[in-house]
């Protein structure tokens, strides 16, 4: 065995002596993890969001720990083991490239992305499965609300259904926006259509920033770092000077935020 199947093959041993002999680990079920699972999940987005090699391996490992866990409680049922999950995935990974395993020609990203779709459907189709019967079925139903709209339109985009190009896009960024701030300055606002509307909106920045070839999610997660930063620096300084933030007025708040920006450049 080489380095990487024996380490492998290490953590498959430990799984199985944690699961005979740690209480904690004995009592555990897919169900008791899942939420566990969800919360390893995002703490390795934070770490790829920060940039910290050393936390991404180790938030790596927790997921993967996971993984098999969850192999290992199916295998004590006889539903199947990590072996099945391995072997599964790389029946996944070769069927669904065929223009490395097959004769299939491939004229870049688009392509690739588009024959993933369609043949994730065929899989389905072939299994018997039924619900499916969408390109847009396939779309987790549970994760983040802009994370499925980057989802949906990519899935959109592979079966032939999206813009030209980015300027259409910007258009309708501005249609949308024109028609949230029409809603929001009636006389009587309806609050469900100002909401409808500032979806909208949202819907098509994601969309723009698909064209420009930003992540939406991580933009916005990097703004939220960016947010907490700043504000620290002014409760430090705020502290420093002995006040409070509740007795500061916005101008002298502002004064201290603009130094954290500026220190943020240098």
């Amino acid at each position: 065995m080489n380095e990487k199947t024996e380490a492998f093959a290490r953590l498959l041993k430990i799984m199985d002596e944690l699961r005979e002999q740690c209480p904690w680990d004995k009592k555990q079920t897919m169900e008791s993890l899942r939420h566990l699972t969800i919360e390893e999940t995002y703490e390795l987005t934070d770490a790829i969001i920060e940039n910290e090699p050393e936390h991404i391996k180790k938030e790596l490992g927790d997921l993967l720990l996971h993984i098999v866990f969850y192999a290992r409680i199916a295998s004590e049922t006889d539903l199947f083991d990590i072996k099945d999950v391995i072997d599964s995935l790389c029946e996944k990974l070769i069927h669904r490239h065929p223009h490395i395993y097959g004769d299939v020609k491939v004229g870049g990203e688009e392509d690739v992305k588009r024959n993933w779709e369609q043949l994730k459907l065929q899989e389905k189709a072939m299994n018997g499965e039924v619900g499916n019967k969408s390109v847009l079925d396939g779309v987790t139903k549970s994760i983040p609300a802009m994370i499925k709209a980057m989802r949906i339109q990519e899935k959109a985009r592979a079966a032939g259904f999206d813009w030209e190009n980015k300027d259409q896009v910007w258009d309708k960024v501005m249609e949308e926006l024109q028609e949230f701030k029409e809603e929001t300055v009636k006389e009587i606002p309806d609050q469900k259509r100002i909401e409808s509307e500032f979806g909208d909106l949202i819907f098509s920045l994601i969309n723009y920033s698909r064209f420009i070839d930003i992540n939406p999610d991580e933009a916005l997660e990097r703004t939220n770092v960016t947010f907490i930063k700043r504000f620290k620096y002014i409760e430090e300084k705020a502290n420093e000077s002995g006040k409070k933030l509740t007795d500061m007025t916005l101008t002298e708040m502002d004064v201290y935020w603009n130094e954290a920006k500026k220190n943020e450049t240098h």
